[in-house]
């Protein structure tokens, strides 16, 4: 990257990791967008995986007495069990598939309560989050809005689900890393040396949103998420069709 690029890089790292320190997700969606501007496809999610792990990894630290360790485990299985289905099919992904699959996530979030009755504290319903939110974690880079469904609608409070989705998304980063192996030892050693740079604010902007999330109420937690999600989804759904349709 040039030097401008870097500097925006590492700007875009620290506001995205503090938006995700609020919502649990969002920030995720913007930092691979801007990857994937300057990236293709395969590096962009390298990046992005190792960038939002640490992340992941800080957030997961900073709330670690609010982690349900056994949903993690349950959903990591179903993680595992993704990986392995789209390695025998050799998956390879593109920007527009990644655009069009992350634009229309957010409609799963605006699923009426009534209509499905996901709970991440069923082991039935984890596994099956494990196996949806790590087939598109791998699929299209990032997941947020498919393992919102199994939480939002949990008794879990707004530090509860923060903190277990953010143990959740070390590991799927680390599976998508490995997955990606090819990309991963393709990057060159500057690029390597900007991401390593980058780590360090991403661990700072996490911190500063785990502030602002103690300030939050659960309701208002539950409502931004949905809207930011929403526009986010949608900027992406029309990128994907104006790369489909060029």
């Amino acid at each position: 990257m040039s030097i401008p690029l870097s500097i925006a890089f590492f700007v875009v790292v620290f506001f995205t990791a503090a938006l995700s320190g609020v919502f649990g997700m969002a920030g995720g969606l913007i930092l691979l967008w801007f990857l994937l501007l300057v990236l293709p496809a395969t590096s962009a999610i390298v990046v992005h995986g190792v960038i939002q792990l640490c992340s992941n990894a800080s957030r997961a630290w900073f709330s670690r007495r609010y982690i349900d360790w056994r949903i993690v485990s349950i959903i990591a299985s179903g993680g595992a069990v993704a990986a392995l289905a789209l390695a025998l099919v050799n998956y390879s992904p593109n920007t527009t598939i990644v655009s069009l699959l992350i634009g229309l996530m957010p409609i799963l979030v605006w699923i009426p309560k009534r209509w499905f009755h996901f709970d991440a504290s069923r082991p039935g319903h984890a596994f099956g989050c494990g196996l949806i939110a790590g087939g598109l974690t791998i699929a299209a880079g990032v997941s947020g809005p498919t393992i919102d469904i199994f939480f939002i609608r949990t008794h879990m409070d707004r530090r509860q689900i923060v903190a277990t989705k953010a143990a959740i998304q070390v590991i799927s980063h680390a599976i998508k890393i490995i997955f990606y192996v090819t990309a991963t030892l393709a990057l060159t050693a500057s690029q390597w040396g900007v991401v390593l740079l980058a780590i360090p604010l991403a661990i700072l902007g996490t911190r500063s949103g785990n502030a602002i999330l103690r300030r939050l109420t659960d309701a208002n937690f539950r409502y931004w998420t949905r809207w930011i999600v929403t526009v986010i989804g949608g900027f992406y759904f029309l990128q994907g069709l104006w790369l489909l349709l060029a």
